[in-house]
């Protein structure tokens, strides 16, 4: 009886030990990373000449990220996301009716891109013009898409 009541109690002990172990490591688990305060907002704005993005020939491009501050190769990075947010990302708001320039007839397509990420959504635009003068005309100055 005295052997069986050392090993019951034996056995009670490594039974709580394990217990106690397991409860540790639960407790030891690592936390999930915390999510950022900003959707991302990351883009790279093209000028290209052609009539599609995807086969134009690109002139010049330009970076912006907005999230968690403005910044990039953008000449007015802080101008364009304040008018990217007032536009709630709706790049073809930032497109105006042709203004009073006179522009020649010629066909010589220029195309203007967005593509990346804007608030947490992946975007890809692009809006053809028929002429550069056509495209000056169409994007207000101080532009997000004027670079």
């Amino acid at each position: 009886m005295r052997y069986f009541l050392k090993t019951v109690g034996a056995t009670a002990v490594v039974a709580a030990c394990v217990m106690s172990a397991a409860a540790g490591t639960a407790q030891a688990q690592p936390k999930a990373a915390a999510a950022s305060l900003y959707a991302p907002s990351s883009l790279v704005l093209a000028v290209g000449q052609g009539e599609d993005a995807a086969t134009a020939t690109m002139l010049r491009a330009v970076t912006l990220t907005c999230m968690p501050k403005a910044s990039g190769s953008h000449p007015s990075p802080s101008a364009a996301c304040a008018e990217l947010r007032a536009a709630d990302g709706d790049f073809a708001q930032l497109v105006g009716s042709p203004s009073g320039m006179a522009c020649t007839k010629e066909w010589k397509p220029v195309v203007v891109s967005v593509d990346g990420v804007w608030q947490g959504r992946r975007v890809a635009w692009s809006k053809t013009f028929g002429n550069s003068c056509e495209m000056r005309a169409s994007l207000p100055e101080g532009s997000a898409l004027s670079f």
